[in-house]
């Protein structure tokens, strides 16, 4: 399945999923620090009418801080009710909104990540779909796109999905399964427990302590990444 169709299919699943919760559910805290299921969801509306013009002001006027415009976004859209939420997520879940010369897989990436943000508080059970969760492995791995704040978190490890047979790097390993692995893999500690391996307390330390980057190295690199340079 093409990554823009997976991408469709994920919008729509988890406006599903939005749908169907009760008040309660919507206030549960999410993986996300400080944001709520319900947060969580009006996060991923945030930037699906945004074409491509508007997301090239966004990164000028915020120096590429999307922490705090992501965070500011997110609380407008959380006015909403988490039905409206879920109403606009399946309106616009064919938007093709995507950053910079970056393609489809980091938006991919954002949302299956945000499924598992959602679901793990909730033990809400779900197997996702194999090739959804080889695109993040491989986006997360190879090349992250800037909002993923990756740094150096992954240099010098070998990450071994043990369901799945991917692997990547070479070092100290960190192996498990596909889900857990992409959650330490993004940063968070949740998916620790369920790894094995010499490097997962290199990862954990890592993800641990690793500072924030400063406004102006996230905005080298979105300008890099938009520029497609190396």
């Amino acid at each position: 399945m093409p990554v823009y169709d997976m991408l469709v299919d994920e919008r729509l699943r988890m406006a599903d999923l939005l749908e169907g919760l009760s008040p309660d559910q919507a206030r549960t805290p999410s993986l996300c620090a400080g944001w709520t299921v319900h947060d969580v969801g009006a996060h991923l509306v945030t930037y699906l009418r945004f074409g491509q013009a508007k997301l090239y002001w966004a990164i000028v006027t915020t120096a590429a801080n999307f922490d705090e415009y992501n965070r500011k976004l997110t609380a407008r859209e959380a006015r909403l009710s988490t039905v409206e939420v879920a109403g606009r997520l399946r309106r616009w879940a064919a938007s093709k909104t995507t950053i910079p010369r970056a393609g489809f897989e980091p938006v991919l990436a954002d949302i299956v990540l945000h499924d598992l943000d959602v679901r793990m508080p909730l033990g809400i059970e779900r197997t996702i779909p194999e090739d959804r969760l080889h695109v993040v492995f491989q986006h997360l791995a190879e090349r992250p796109s800037p909002g993923f704040s990756m740094g150096s978190r992954l240099h010098g490890l070998r990450l071994e999905a043990v369901d799945t047979g991917w692997s990547h790097g070479s070092g100290p390993a960190v192996r498990g399964e596909a889900e857990p692995l992409v959650l330490a893999m993004s940063g968070r500690p949740e998916g620790f427990d369920r790894l094995e391996g010499d490097g997962l307390d290199v990862l954990r330390e890592r993800v641990t302590a690793a500072p924030p980057r400063t406004a102006g190295e996230r905005m080298k690199a979105v300008v890099r990444q938009a520029l497609n340079l190396h």
